[in-house]
Formats: C-alpha cells, sequence, structure tokens
C-alpha cells in the first residue's frame, strides 16, 4: 500500500490541489470540504489535510465552522473590487520599485515573458498566458524587493483566485490585457518608476471595471413595438 502524503510536503500538496480545484470550477463557493474526502481523493493523511485547510482559512479561501467542519468562502463582487482596489495600491508601488532596483537577469525574464505573452495571444494558448500573467505579476514584486507588500498581497491574492480564473476565461480578455501588460514591462525593463505605477494602475482599474460588468444584470430586452 503506498503511504499517504503527510507532513509539510503533504499540507502544501493538499493546498495547492485545492487552489486549482478552484481555479478549474472543481470546487465552487460555499462547497463542503470534508476531511475524508479530501484525504482519499489526494492521497493524504487527515492531519495533513487539517492542517492544509487551517492554511487556506488563514488565506481566507476557506471558512472553518465549529461544528459543521469547513467549506469554500464566497467572496462577492462587491468584496473583489474592494481587495483589487487594495491590490492597485501595492502593486503600483512594486512596479515603481521594480523599475528602480531591478537586476539585468529580471528585465531580461521580463522581456522574455512580454514576447511569450505575445505569442500565447496570437496562438490561443489560453493556459499559457494566464501563466505567464502569473508569474509576470510574481516578477514584479520579487524586483521590487519590498517583502511587506509580498505578503500583504499573498494574503489578498488568496479569495481571488476564482474571480481571476473566471476573468481570465473571458472571450477576447488576453487581448484585452495583453497591452497593459506589456506597458508594465516596458515600463519596469526601461527603468521608468512612474510609468511602471501609471501602467499597474491602469491595469487594475481595467479589472475593477471587469468585475463591476459580471455583476451587472443583463439588460432586459426591448419591448416589441406595437
Amino acid at each position: 500500500m503506498t503511504d499517504k502524503l503527510t507532513g509539510a510536503a503533504g499540507r502544501q500538496y493538499v493546498a495547492d490541489a485545492i487552489r486549482h480545484a478552484l481555479r478549474s470550477g472543481d470546487l465552487v463557493p460555499g462547497q463542503r470540504l470534508v476531511e475524508n474526502d479530501l484525504a482519499e481523493s489526494y492521497g493524504a493523511t487527515r492531519g495533513a489535510v487539517r492542517e492544509a485547510l487551517q492554511d487556506l482559512a488563514a488565506e481566507e479561501i476557506v471558512e472553518i465552522v465549529p461544528r459543521r467542519g469547513a467549506r469554500v468562502r464566497a467572496v462577492s463582487v462587491e468584496e473583489a473590487i474592494q481587495i483589487t482596489e487594495c491590490r492597485s495600491v501595492l502593486e503600483q508601488l512594486c512596479a515603481r520599485k521594480a523599475a528602480e532596483r531591478a537586476d539585468e537577469g529580471q528585465r531580461a525574464e521580463l522581456s522574455q515573458i512580454g514576447a511569450d505573452m505575445r505569442r500565447a495571444v496570437a496562438d490561443g494558448a489560453w493556459d499559457a498566458y494566464s501563466a505567464l500573467n502569473q508569474r509576470l505579476h510574481e516578477l514584479v514584486v520579487e524586483a521590487s524587493g519590498q517583502e511587506v507588500a509580498r505578503r500583504h498581497l499573498e494574503r489578498l491574492n488568496g479569495p481571488m483566485v476564482r474571480f481571476q480564473f473566471r476573468l481570465a476565461l473571458r472571450p477576447g480578455r488576453p487581448a484585452q490585457s495583453l497591452p497593459q501588460h506589456l506597458a508594465i514591462i516596458d515600463a519596469v525593463v526601461g527603468g521608468d518608476a512612474p510609468a511602471a505605477a501609471r501602467a499597474a494602475a491602469a491595469h487594475l482599474d481595467d479589472v475593477i471595471e471587469q468585475l463591476r460588468a459580471s455583476a451587472d444584470p443583463a439588460p432586459a430586452p426591448a419591448a416589441p413595438r406595437p
């Protein structure tokens, strides 16, 4: 019989698997998370599952209800907008600092990400584009050297996992966001701190508009003319 995952490795594996299940839609807001079922599905011990759920609860991805267990936390559109507004302030700071502090290796990687993003959009490779998007944001934060901002962004991004995935899948969304990402890259690589902050702000402003649009009810069909 194969040993089950346990300890820190099991804890991390289960947490990552739940995040992935949220992105893919296999888990939905409000869904119960039963320790025995998760342990069976992910080949981990109940202890590893319990610790992973506690980690996800700290990130506000999961909520643990006394005597009722854990479930996926539902995030309203309004909360998602407020989270993104906070992210915008921190990401502007990181973009500005990255433009000032990025080393040559980081600037080269950013340039390569931009080229790969263009290719992914041209090829319709949405999974690749999504991965590049994530790496771009991570690299800008790394290059900024702003450790406090990084910790806050990680906490803010946790509850946004599902919203980010849904936005990324919208028809035409990668082509729409590509110029915004390229503007961030160009400003950081070029060492233009004010432009980097403006580009980050413009990108997050657009994300907020997309979130607002997702909450707007569809317009009622026009009444037929008499």
